[in-house]
Formats: C-alpha cells, sequence, structure tokens
C-alpha cells in the first residue's frame, strides 16, 4: 500500500512538472505577443506621424499650386468694387479657420502616436479642467466676434440698395427652365411694370404694355455692361429656385418665384482688361483645349451662372457677360430693339393702336423732316414729292384714322414755319375695282387732309386737292405688297 501511494505520488509530481511547464511556455508565449503588439503599436503610431507631415505638406503645396485659379487671388482678384471687400472677409476667416486646421490635424495625429497603446500603462481621466474650458471658449469667441462684425459690415455695405438720386443702370434678370431673360430699360431709363398673369406667348415675361415705360425696353441675350457704371439687377424666377451668380464679381443672389430680390454692384475692369492680366500668368498663356489657335487668356469671358440645381438642364443657363466702355455700351443699346415695337406694336395684343407714343412721335417726326428738306432742296420738279407714309383711311372710305393726325400736324408745322410754301395734296388708289370710284375715293381722301390742314390754322389757297386714282402706281398691282404701296396720299411742293 506504501508502495502504490509512493507510485501516485511520483506520477503526481510528473504531472504536475509537465503543468508547471506548459504553463511557463504559456506565459513566454503571452509576453511576446505582448511585446508584438507593442512594436505594431509603435509603427503604427510613426505612420501617422508621417502621414500627417505628407498631408499638411500636399494642402500647403496644393493651395501654391493652384493659387492662380481661385477666386480673389493671382489675376482673379475681384472684378467689381465691392468684391475686394469680401474677398479680404475669405482670407481673414481662412486664416484663423486654417490654424485651427493645423492645430486640430497635428494635436490629433500627434496624440495618435504619443498614446499609443503600450503595455502596462493607464489611462488617466480628466473629467474637468477649468483652464481648458477658458481657452477653448474664449479664444474662438474671441475670434468669431471679430469675424462676425466684420461679416456684418461687408453685409450692410454690399446689400445697401441705391439712393434715390443715385445714377445707375437697372436691368432685370429673369431665371425660367433652362435660362435667364435679361430685360434692359430704353431711352427713358426705365423697366415697366410686369404681371406674371399676363405671360403667354407673345409677352414672354408678362409686360404691361398699358405701362409707358415698357414700350422701349428690349431683351438680350448676353448680359453687356458698362465699366465704372452702377448697375442695379432685378433678380426673379418664373418657374424653381435659381441663383444668379457672377463668381468675377462676386455677385450671388437666389432667384426665388414671387419673391424679388436684387443686387446692386459696379464693375470696375472691362473683358479686355481682365484678359490682359490673365496674360501675364504662365497658366493662362496655353493653347485653349476647345480652340488650340489661341491662349487661354485669349478666350476668357466673363460669364452669368446658374448656382442652384435647377433641373437636368441646369448648364444651359450658362450666358456670356461683356463689361466694355461706356461708350461701346451705349453703341450697343442704340442698336437693340425693342420687344413691344418689334414683337407688339400694332397686333391683336397690343392696347395702344389708337395713339403713339412719344419716341414714335419723334422718330416719324425726323423722319417726315429729312424727306421735306430733300424736297426743298430739290431742283428737278419730281423730286419735291413727300409721301405721307403714315397717313391712312378707313378701309373703302375716306375717313382718317386716329394715327394720320401725327403726320398731319407734322406738315401743318412745316406749312407755319414755310410761309410761302403751297402744296398739292394727291390721293392715289391701286388698280382693285372701278376707275371711276377710285378716282372718286382718291379725290375725297385729298379732300379729307385738305380740311385737317385748314382746321389746324393752315390757309386753304396755300393748299390743292387732287385725285389720281390707279393712274400713277409707284409699285406693281399684282401683289397686295404692290397695290399697299400704291394707295397713298402724297403732296407736291408747288412754290416755296
Amino acid at each position: 500500500m506504501t508502495g502504490l501511494l509512493a507510485l501516485l505520488s511520483v506520477i503526481l509530481i510528473a504531472i504536475i512538472a509537465v503543468q508547471i511547464g506548459k504553463v511557463s511556455e504559456l506565459a513566454a508565449k503571452i509576453r511576446g505577443e505582448q511585446e508584438m503588439q507593442d512594436a505594431t503599436n509603435r509603427r503604427q503610431g510613426n505612420y501617422m506621424m508621417i502621414f500627417m507631415i505628407l498631408f499638411l505638406v500636399f494642402v500647403i503645396g496644393i493651395s501654391v499650386y493652384y493659387q492662380n485659379y481661385m477666386l480673389g487671388f493671382g489675376p482673379h482678384k475681384s472684378a467689381s468694387e465691392h468684391g475686394s471687400s469680401l474677398d479680404s472677409l475669405f482670407k481673414v476667416t481662412t486664416f484663423f479657420t486654417g490654424i485651427v486646421f493645423f492645430i486640430t490635424q497635428i494635436l490629433t495625429f500627434y496624440f495618435a502616436w504619443r498614446y499609443r497603446g503600450r503595455h502596462g500603462a493607464k489611462a488617466k481621466f480628466m473629467p474637468h479642467d477649468n483652464k481648458l474650458e477658458i481657452v477653448w471658449t474664449v479664444i474662438p469667441a474671441v475670434v468669431m466676434t471679430f469675424l462676425v462684425v466684420g461679416g456684418l459690415d461687408a453685409w450692410n455695405e454690399v446689400m445697401a440698395d441705391i439712393k434715390p438720386d443715385e445714377e445707375v443702370l437697372e436691368i432685370e434678370a429673369t431665371g425660367f427652365q433652362f435660362g435667364w431673360n435679361l430685360r434692359y430699360p430704353g431711352p427713358d431709363g426705365l423697366i415697366g411694370e410686369k404681371n406674371f398673369r399676363m405671360i403667354d406667348a407673345s409677352n414672354p415675361l408678362g409686360q404691361n404694355w398699358k405701362d409707358e415705360k415698357n414700350v422701349d425696353d428690349f431683351l438680350a441675350t448676353e448680359l453687356v455692361l458698362p465699366v465704372g457704371q452702377k448697375v442695379r439687377v432685378r433678380i426673379t424666377a418664373q418657374d424653381v429656385l435659381h441663383n444668379f451668380y457672377l463668381p468675377q464679381f462676386r455677385v450671388k443672389m437666389d432667384a426665388v418665384p414671387g419673391m424679388p430680390t436684387y443686387f446692386v454692384f459696379t464693375p470696375t475692369k472691362t473683358t479686355e482688361e481682365y484678359r490682359m492680366e490673365l496674360r501675364k500668368y504662365p497658366e493662362y498663356n496655353v493653347p485653349d483645349p476647345n480652340d488650340p489657335e489661341k491662349m487661354l487668356w485669349e478666350t476668357f469671358d466673363y460669364e452669368l451662372a446658374c448656382a442652384e440645381l435647377c433641373g437636368k438642364g441646369h448648364y444651359s443657363m450658362r450666358r456670356l457677360v461683356r463689361v466694355v466702355s461706356p461708350e461701346e455700351y451705349a453703341d450697343w443699346a442704340a442698336t437693340q430693339p425693342s420687344y413691344y415695337l418689334s414683337n407688339v406694336r400694332f397686333t391683336d395684343a397690343d392696347p395702344n393702336k389708337d395713339k403713339l407714343f412719344d419716341s414714335e412721335i419723334n422718330a416719324r417726326k425726323a423722319e417726315f423732316q429729312q424727306g421735306l428738306d430733300q424736297a426743298l432742296s430739290a431742283t428737278d420738279a419730281a423730286a419735291k414729292r413727300v409721301a405721307l407714309k403714315y397717313v391712312s383711311f378707313t378701309t373703302g372710305g375716306a375717313e382718317l384714322t386716329p394715327l394720320s393726325k401725327y403726320e398731319l400736324d407734322n406738315l401743318a408745322e412745316a406749312m407755319s414755319k414755310n410761309a410761302a410754301m403751297r402744296v398739292e395734296l394727291a390721293g392715289h388708289t391701286d388698280s382693285e375695282g372701278d376707275d371711276a370710284m377710285n378716282l372718286a375715293l382718291s379725290e375725297e381722301r385729298a379732300t379729307a387732309v385738305q380740311a385737317y390742314l385748314v382746321s389746324k390754322g393752315v390757309d386753304a389757297s396755300r393748299l390743292v386737292a387732287r385725285g389720281y386714282g390707279e393712274t400713277q402706281p409707284t409699285d406693281t398691282n399684282d401683289t397686295e405688297a404692290g397695290r399697299a404701296n400704291n394707295r397713298r396720299t402724297e403732296f407736291r411742293i408747288l412754290a416755296q
């Protein structure tokens, strides 16, 4: 029995020895893995520091490399008076936020390296620190105060409206899917009223044709501005939200349906002057991919864009912007036809068919005076005839239409100024109808003109009324246009 117990004790001791060896081997492995984990943590911390350095160098490098492409830097300084204040505000904001950016990036990666996992290390908990609380509360508050105050100053300067007596060019930009209707005032310098209820195929903006300010307004396919002239843009939209964006002028304002907005700015650089600035930089002295025969600076243009995602045709909202000298602008504006006079005047949509506007009266008077001067200076008897182009009668009758009075008033005024002038008033018809009836009708019309002039104070003895019927055509009677030319009233100077 004693021997058996001794044997069992030996076996138990052997088992314990084996287990102790296994435990020692396992402990050694564990110690090796911890060392390996520490090495891995150390390596990852180093990688983070390297990444931080490369990342910050990349940020600085790419900013320097692309600075001449960014608004506010290099050649892309503002092309408007107010733009410099906005650029300064953005640069100051970028400076302070840049400091925060670099500090936070450096600390983030530094802490990842400094406080990497280590065997036996314990975390230190700081539930509260008054100094840190003061630092990260007071400093941002002070910086934000300066930024907000500076922003308010810039806002009040940029968004100030015009004064009542201030000279300004006011235009209107109406966004729609997908384009802009750009409306300019005519010679009167005033933009007419509009109402969305009046929009139709012949009136895309809903202009109120009873408002005489609309008479000379014109629509343009490009935005043309005179340099040095303060501009006020009325901004609105017809369908969805758009945005009136002129990046080089630091102009950006939403175009909201039913809520008109505005922006006031003064262009300071013509398109050509901006191109000359770009020419100084090597980045723009390379061929334009779209026009390899020209350099990038040569093909540069200001642009009007929509800065809202207004639909799948959003890209087509782009419009060309040209800034020119005041003289070039005046020449351009003088060639733009009035939308009303070109598309609506004397049509069924025109509510002013029975009257002329001052611009039309003056234009017709100048045209009449030119014809009269030529006739007075002519030596050939045939050249002493002047057509009364704007005298008309009721169809088939001899009653003067209301608009005829303006032309006849010009003749009455000319007779008053030229007391020795005697004229023959001649009526003509086309070849349609009976010859005798045409002759009688032409005489009646000439007599009607004579009666009107007498009513305006012209002595009847200075007027001879005569009808020629269809006997003196000036055009063919085979077409409607030709017959219309033959139905005319004219006067011939008999004495002067």
